[in-house]
């Protein structure tokens, strides 16, 4: 009887294993769309009647299509969209009139023109626990687990989603902890080492398995009785030096009591024209090319942030209203827009955005328009936004000036929540191709609606032609909108001593 159990449960098992390797019927399914990134940029163009757009900017200051950084050109459209101007052209006044007119007016022109919305159909996340290891990150006890978020994929099995994320939590803090989730490359820390004990065991299996391989070793270790073929390495424990400015964020974090989290964007959505008939815009399409107002990369690493998210509210250690987004570069883009569309978020630390990100579209100083909608960048965006980089075809010549939102209300989006907008200097390659001027003038335009929900902004007006950005090192600290441009170059890691003690005030956390 106990042989006859066994077989069936092997031949389940066996059963399950071939059904979960059994080969797709691609037949009940349609079929991929393979394009080159060039291809898939010529599909929209197509679809919008577009026969020329205008090629993005060269940062080469020889190239005939160099940037542009004169200032007396720099503001073809020098007055912003209105924030606090409905589209019936009444005045916001309210917070309610804010959250339930105009707010929404404005979310839904950057889904439409800018960065696509999240479809309807987009599939659940299944997360799972891959490793949790108890390890130390310099003098700091830590709780660290590597997690893949699976994306239900029944309805489009030729495409697979896996979102790779790792968190790291403090242990040496009671209670639950803040914890800023950062787009990048999720790796474990170092991973713990055995104790004695357990070295001891595995060292005696090992010279077991050793003598066992070659009889000839068992004189060897009878000549070494004391030897041990592994041994612990020299950990950093308390001869680490202490954490300052100049450590890793991570560890800053881990030192203020906080946690942190990384988030793979590659695995959600990859960062080429080519992919966006994969990863998450690929499965939810089915695998065909994207139709004008669907999202870009920008959203799709949002979506993913905020599945990621939906993990952290299920781990007591973590506390949920205080989980940060942070980013550099394009990062800082997508950490930005996590921001303002998802609500749950409750501060971001926004590094060297440029365009797409904290700095004004209409500008034209460096990046440009054409770079996000005609070249390598287009797919960060909604298919709309090529339209803004249209020269010839049907809609005729577009530009920034013809975007009815721009990079002030993106910021606004995500008031009165913590924002912290953060530039290097050019001199040490944070460039002048970002226009710190031009995300300095957003944020300083986008602080009336920060007052309007009882938050602060700057401290200074809001008159975004007049008020000059202050010298590097200047402390802009005050509200929850913050600013401050470090002297290093295309990273925010110098502005993280500032970040993390300013958030901690303003979200009342003091660890225990």
């Amino acid at each position: 009887m106990k042989q006859l159990v066994l077989f069936t449960l092997m031949l389940s098992a066996i059963n399950v294993a071939v059904a979960q390797n059994a080969p797709i019927d691609t037949s009940k399914y349609p079929p991929l769309t393979t394009f080159t990134a060039q291809e898939d940029h010529a599909n929209m163009m197509q679809q919008f009647g577009i026969t020329e757009v205008r090629p993005g900017k060269s940062g080469d200051p020889t190239n005939p299509n160099s940037a542009n950084y004169d200032e007396a050109v720099a503001n073809p459209c020098p007055e912003l969209p209105e924030i606090l101007v409905t589209n019936n052209g009444k005045k916001v006044t309210t917070p309610d009139m804010w959250w339930n007119t105009r707010r929404p007016e404005i979310v839904e022109a950057f889904e439409r023109e800018v960065y696509g919305s999240i479809p309807d159909n987009v599939p659940n996340v299944t997360w799972e626990v891959e490793i949790t290891d108890n390890e130390r990150v310099g003098r700091i006890p830590v709780i660290a687990k590597k997690l893949v978020g699976h994306v239900d994929n029944s309805a489009y099995p030729l495409i697979n989603v896996d979102i790779e994320m790792v968190v790291v939590l403090p242990t040496n803090v009671k209670g639950p902890v803040p914890v800023l989730m950062m787009f990048g490359n999720p790796r474990l820390p170092a991973p713990a080492q055995p104790s004695p004990d357990d070295l001891e065991k595995i060292n005696k299996s090992f010279k077991a398995m050793m003598i066992s391989n070659d009889p000839d070793m068992k004189a060897v270790f009878e000549r070494y009785p004391a030897y041990e073929p592994i041994t612990r390495l020299a950990g950093p424990g308390f001869f680490a030096p202490p954490v300052d400015g100049n450590s890793p964020p991570t560890e800053q974090l881990l030192a203020a009591g906080w946690g942190y989290a990384t988030i793979s964007t590659g695995s959600i959505q990859a960062d080429n024209g080519a992919g966006l008939t994969r990863g998450i815009i690929g499965l939810t399409n089915k695998g065909q090319a994207r139709t004008p107002e669907q999202w870009g990369a920008l959203r799709a690493w949002a979506w993913g942030a905020a599945r990621g998210l939906d993990y952290l509210e299920t781990d007591p250690l973590v506390d949920a209203k205080k989980v940060g987004i942070e980013g550099v570069s394009r990062y800082g883009k997508a950490a930005l827009v996590t921001l303002a569309f998802e609500p749950r978020f409750a501060l971001g630390l926004i590094g060297s955005s440029g365009k797409g990100g904290a700095t004004l579209h209409r500008r034209v100083f460096g990046e440009a328009v054409e770079n996000l909608g005609s070249s390598g960048e287009y797919h960060w965006m909604a298919g709309n936004y090529i339209k803004y980089s249209s020269e010839k075809g049907k809609l005729g010549k577009m530009t920034g000036c013809d975007l009815s939102v721009d990079s002030h209300q993106l910021i606004a989006l995500t008031a009165p929540k913590l924002t912290f907008i953060s530039y290097g200097i050019p001199e040490k390659g944070d460039a002048l191709w970002l226009d710190q001027k031009g995300s300095y003038q957003a944020t300083i335009a986008a602080g009336s609606v920060f007052k309007l929900l009882g938050a602060k902004d700057l401290g200074v007006s809001n008159d975004y032609n007049e008020e000059v950005m202050p010298p590097m090192l200047t402390d802009m600290l005050d509200g929850e909108l913050a600013w401050r441009q470090h002297d290093g170059g295309h990273t925010d890691a110098p502005n993280f001593q500032h970040f993390i003690p300013w958030a901690s005030q303003k979200l009342g956390y003091k660890p225990n």
